[in-house]
């Protein structure tokens, strides 16, 4: 008998009580488990259409509640009741869709519409230009070596966006059932919104509500560092945008460039992916101005040069400050893996997304080194 239990004891000793066979059997549990969940997936197909479906909504409705909360919350402070605040900032939304539909777009559809379609002959004469410069057999050998037929390339490219600017503006109704899962989701925007900024205050609670008591106040504190991050990145990365696209069609309306309105537009809406964003803006203004004149090439240098400064040394520091606390090339390779995985949502979520999970796994680890004995 004594000689069973110092066996039993030794098992214990060696196997059940050390921390590194523990921990491993932890990972082996773990890979078990995504293996036999993969060998199974049909079982997940319906929830993962469901998650199709209702996330842009959730996506779009998230982000516009962390720029108007601060609004309703501000109001409220005025003595206004939330739900007054919520019906006015609605009211006012409404009032400002309505001077957009009746002002700006069409005259945005308008140098659409002239863009494309001057847009085969920008690229010719930046061809020209090249031939000039570098020589034709260069960029025949170019051509021939990536089997690029440039003007076919630009002409479809052109007819295309013609064709669906036409489409969008003289059907709506073709376009709206080829994207059904947009429209449902603007449908639905205002219903999800309305509720995030009534009770949006009582979701954390509600979440831990269903973990188990000891669990709830570390959950907590890791759901507001969460939030903290989401919000200060996506309203401070919204405002810093559209600084930029309001400055940018300053300068492009001071020096006269063709499509100030677009190009401001676009390069608003791509700054909201740092580093990579204004890189791909950029480019077809230079396309623009080049074709216009070296002259012009040189002005638009210089407001894009002059807005870059602005932003980075006066807007960005005073909105976005260090909340992230991310380094500028872990943003670049966030952005990049995102995107291959996840396409244009992936590179647009990457680095909040990024901030997120940085928080869970950090108080993960924390709780790790503090249960698991490995760090004493």
């Amino acid at each position: 008998m004594h000689s069973s239990g110092s066996r039993i004891n030794k098992f214990k000793t060696f196997i059940l009580e050390n921390k590194y066979f523990i921990f491993l059997l932890m990972v082996l549990l773990i890979g078990v488990n995504i293996l036999v969940l993969n060998k199974i997936s049909f079982i997940f197909i319906p929830l993962g259409v469901l998650v199709k479906t209702i996330v842009l909504p959730i996506l779009l409705s998230g982000i516009a509640f962390y720029l108007l909360n601060p609004i309703v919350n501000f109001l409220e402070k005025k003595k206004i009741p939330r739900i007054y605040s919520i019906f006015l900032i609605f009211l006012l939304i409404i009032g400002v869709l309505i001077g957009v539909i009746m002002i700006v777009i069409p005259l945005l559809r308008t140098q659409l519409l002239h863009f494309f379609e001057n847009f085969p002959s920008y690229i010719r004469t930046i061809e020209q230009e090249l031939e000039q410069n570098l020589g034709k057999d260069i960029i025949q050998q170019f051509r021939d070596a990536t089997s690029v037929n440039t003007d076919e390339l630009v002409n479809s490219f052109s007819q295309r966006a013609m064709a669906v600017l036409q489409q969008t503006w003289s059907g709506i109704g073709g376009v709206l059932s080829a994207v059904k899962n947009v429209v449902l989701a603007i449908i639905m925007l205002p219903f999800i919104l309305f509720y995030l900024l009534k009770d949006g205050r009582k979701l954390p609670s509600y979440m831990v509500y269903f973990l188990p008591t000891k669990l709830r106040t570390e959950t907590l504190v890791v759901l507001k560092e969460a939030n903290d991050k989401i919000s200060s990145y996506i309203r401070g990365q919204i405002i810093v945008s559209l600084c930029i696209g309001v400055l940018l069609y300053i300068g492009y309306q001071i020096i006269g460039l063709d499509y100030s309105l677009i190009l401001a537009i676009a390069a608003a809406c791509t700054a909201i992916v740092p580093f990579l964003g204004p890189a791909i803006a950029i480019t077809p203004a230079i396309i623009v101005a080049a074709v216009t004149s070296p002259l012009m090439l040189l002005k638009m240098i210089a407001v894009w040069t002059v807005v870059q400064l602005v932003e980075g040394k006066l807007i960005s520091p005073q909105i976005m400050g260090k909340s992230l606390s991310i380094h500028p090339i872990t943003i670049i390779f966030v952005i990049l893996t995102s995107g291959n995985l996840f396409g244009v949502v992936g590179v647009v979520l990457a680095v909040p997304g990024y901030a997120v999970i940085k928080v869970f796994l950090t108080h993960i680890f924390k709780w790790f080194k503090k249960n698991s004995g490995l760090y004493a």
